[in-house]
C-alpha cells in the first residue's frame, strides 16, 4: 500500500467509525465505597462537585437523572439544601481522547494477547504511538511493515467518560463514593451521562470496596435492566 492510499485509509476509517459511534451498551466499570443509610425519611438534595457548574442548565438536566434514581431507591428530595439530610455532590467529564491505529491482520499481535485495550481490551502498537504493555522488539523506522504491506489500517479515538458522586450526611461525613467510568468512540456528553447514571445506580448502593462492570442497553419489552457483573 502507498503512503498516499495508507493516508486515506486512515481518514476514512476515522470518518466510518466518528459517523458510526454509539454509547448503546455501553460498558461501565463501576467502583463503590459506602455504608449508605436505609431509606427511612432521608431528604436528599442534588449539587455540583465543581462550583462552576452551579446554575448550570446543563448540570441540572444530569441531576435530575440522579434525583429520579435516588426517589426511586425511597429517599425523598428536600425542598432546600439546608433542609437535606443528604448532601449528593455530583461531577461528570469526558477527556479529549487518545488516538488508536490498528492494522488487520495485526503484525505485531504474538500468541497469548488479546484483542483491543481497556475494559476487556488488551495492548497495541501504533505508528502514532504506543499503546500498553510493550511485547516486541520491533522500532518504527524506514522499514515499516504497515507501508507498503496488504493490511487494512484503521484509525479511531477513545474517550473516557466519568461520573463521581458523593453522598455526605449532615455532618459532613461521606456515606457513599461512586465512580462510572466508561470507553467510547463518542465524546457526547448528553448520550453518555444517562448510561452512567444508570450504571451507577444498579444494584445501589452495592458491596463497598468492590469493582464491578456494568453494561447499559437499550430498554427493551421482557428486558429492562442492564446487565451486571461482578
Amino acid at each position: 500500500m502507498s503512503s498516499r492510499n495508507l493516508l486515506l485509509a486512515l481518514a476514512a476509517s476515522a470518518a466510518a467509525l466518528s459517523l458510526s459511534a454509539c454509547v448503546e451498551g455501553l460498558p461501565t466499570q463501576v467502583s463503590r465505597f459506602q455504608h449508605m443509610p436505609p431509606p427511612q425519611g432521608q431528604s436528599f438534595w442534588v449539587e455540583p462537585s465543581d462550583p462552576a457548574k452551579r446554575g448550570s442548565i446543563e448540570f441540572t438536566q444530569y441531576a435530575g437523572l440522579v434525583r429520579r434514581d435516588l426517589m426511586q431507591q425511597g429517599y425523598t428530595e428536600a425542598s432546600s439544601p439546608a433542609q437535606a439530610t443528604l448532601h449528593v455532590m455530583m461531577d461528570y467529564s469526558v477527556d479529549k481522547g487518545r488516538t488508536q491505529v490498528r492494522a488487520d491482520p495485526d503484525p505485531f499481535w504474538g500468541p497469548g494477547w488479546g484483542p483491543g485495550w481497556g475494559f476487556g481490551w488488551g495492548p497495541r502498537y501504533s505508528r502514532f504511538g504506543y499503546f500498553g504493555r510493550r511485547h516486541s522488539a520491533f522500532f518504527w523506522g524506514w522499514d515499516d511493515p504497515l507501508w507498503d504491506a496488504p493490511y487494512d489500517v484503521q484509525s479511531y479515538t477513545l474517550y473516557t467518560s466519568r461520573l463521581t458522586l458523593n453522598i455526605r450526611d449532615p455532618e459532613g461525613q461521606s456515606v457513599f463514593e461512586g465512580r462510572a467510568e466508561a470507553l467510547s468512540t463518542n465524546n457526547d456528553l448528553p448520550a453518555l451521562v444517562p448510561n452512567l447514571v444508570e450504571a451507577m445506580f444498579t444494584g445501589f448502593p452495592g458491596n463497598s470496596g468492590e469493582t464491578v462492570r456494568i453494561t447499559v442497553t437499550p430498554p427493551r419489552e421482557g428486558h429492562p435492566a442492564p446487565e451486571h457483573h461482578g
